[in-house]
């Protein structure tokens, strides 16, 4: 039953081609995303109870861990929320005549092949066939990011397909160096890019391969996640896509690319026998991209590409975490994957009500947004407070727990640039954003009123989830992210 959760996106691409009825694409679209939620539900309920979840056809090719687990339900639940708050877009976007319905089939075909790239990433132990995943991850997304054939849009997803291209390329570099620091222990093995034998046998591994091994891989899927200096198409990327493909990108497709990397951390921590050689090139990249996002946050005229920016310094707020490497702070780091997929998606998605209502990307373009939009601005405002790590948003709770995992390791400097560079970036969002909530509309002729009503119930899910989860873990949960840690510091 567990392989429905690849079977189902991959049917889904081709359902919406059926039929040319609005009503009908659209319930397709929910129906997927709900199956794909409840079946990942089931799955981490029996990984919670079993530990793991594996098939031995195809050289074991399909496995699933506490670690992948959390991100597969970071996927169905972003998904089923966008697909959701897609609905409500897309009829404003065919009603301004912006899209027409063969558009939408395409939006929701390619959705889904998204989907089915970032399940399958995280679905399989074969570093190989992950590797092909994460690359299709940005074939199928590049599309989405051009939607609407716009001239930035279309450069935006060249820039896209050709930084991200370059650094998978050098992941595969990355994993064939892996692969040779085996070859010559277990010479004839069918198993030397699975990531459980590598992890099992991680002590024989050609010790001086596997720290080449690993620059290749932090470097290339470090590209796909946006850390600093391999970012640049990111912010571009995220701006000109769709609002709820923005949310998918940034919620969703960055957790992804960092799993691919979090899995070879633990193969080459374990190796060593210590995480300093890691730690110090992740805790260097992880501070280094938090201080380029919060000189970039204060220069932005554009709400979306601050929100972009803000995505590469909460991946370095993970990356620096894992570099931290101890039980805290890689339990905070996998929280703060979940914390800031939830509420990323939420200011992505209100990003678009706002677009669909000022028809402006322009910070400048936008005021009163209180008092034109009600509930999305209420929602965005509380959502900007919670990524910038107010309390009582989740987003406060991990970031509190990785200073506390920085000081209780002696990282006394690194806690005290960690905590002078995020309040930084809080700052920088206040200055930059606020002025677009209150007085008054400068409009002409505009009416106050909600532009996706659908979309708002979804709005007011996310948040909920973001401040229930900043005051209480439940026992599910903090099961998932205590085994998951422990599978990182090398305990499969």
């Amino acid at each position: 039953m567990e392989l429905l959760i690849l079977i189902i996106p991959l049917l889904w691409m081709f359902l919406f081609w059926g039929s040319t009825r609005k009503w009908l694409l659209h319930m397709i679209n929910s129906i997927g995303t709900l199956l794909l939620l409840i079946l990942a539900l089931v799955i981490t309920c029996k990984v919670n109870a079993s530990g793991h979840i594996g098939y031995p056809f195809l050289n074991h090719f399909f496995y699933l861990d506490a670690l992948s687990v959390i991100v597969l339900d970071i996927i169905a639940i972003v998904s089923f929320m966008v697909s959701v708050f897609a609905i409500g877009y897309l009829n404003r976007e065919l009603a301004h005549q912006v899209i027409n319905l063969r558009q939408i089939q395409l939006f929701y075909s390619l959705m889904y092949a998204f989907i089915f790239t970032m399940v399958l990433v995280v679905s399989t132990q074969n570093l190989g066939l992950m590797w092909i995943a994460i690359e299709a991850t940005t074939l199928a997304s590049a599309f989405l990011v051009g939607f609407y054939n716009q001239r930035e849009a279309i450069e935006a997803a060249w820039k896209y397909v050709i930084i991200c291209s370059v650094g998978i390329a050098l992941a595969l570099f990355g994993i064939v160096f892996l692969y040779i620091s085996a070859v010559n222990i277990f010479e004839g093995s069918k198993s030397n890019l699975n990531w459980l034998f590598l992890l099992q046998n991680a002590k024989l591994l050609n010790s001086s391969i596997v720290k080449i091994a690993f620059i290749f891989i932090m470097v290339g899927f470090g590209t796909k996640v946006g850390l600093v200096p391999m970012h640049t198409w990111l912010p571009d990327a995220h701006s000109q896509a769709p609002a709820p493909i923005s949310a998918l990108l940034s919620g969703v497709l960055l957790n992804s690319a960092l799993y691919g990397l979090i899995r070879v951390l633990a193969i080459v921590n374990k190796n060593l026998g210590s995480n300093l050689y890691t730690g110090r090139l992740l805790v260097t990249a992880g501070l280094l991209s938090i201080a380029t996002a919060a000189v970039f946050i204060l220069t932005q005229k554009d709400y979306k590409r601050m929100l972009a920016y803000s995505s590469i310094e909460h991946m370095g707020i993970i990356t620096f975490g894992l570099g931290l490497a101890t039980p805290i702070a890689l339990f905070a780091a996998l929280f703060h994957m979940i914390n800031h997929a939830f509420t990323k998606s939420l200011l992505f998605l209100a990003s678009g009500n706002v677009y669909l209502k000022y028809k402006t990307r322009e910070i400048a373009g936008v005021s009163g947004l209180l008092k034109t939009l009600p509930i999305t601005g209420t929602v965005f405002l509380l959502g900007l407070f919670a990524i910038a790590g107010m309390p009582p948003f989740s987003v406060f709770s991990s970031e509190l727990n990785l200073i506390i995992a920085a000081f209780s390791a002696n990282q006394i400097a690194g806690a005290i640039l960690f905590i002078l560079l995020i309040a930084s970036v809080c700052a920088g969002i206040a200055v930059v954003a606020m002025k677009m909530f209150f007085g008054e509309n400068r409009s002409p002729g505009m009416k106050p009123g909600e532009e996706n009503r659908l979309g708002l119930s979804v709005l007011i899910i996310l948040l909920l989830l973001i401040t229930v989860s900043g005051m209480l873990i439940p026992d599910q949960l903090k099961q998932l992210l205590e085994s998951a840690s422990g599978i990182i510091k090398g305990v499969a």
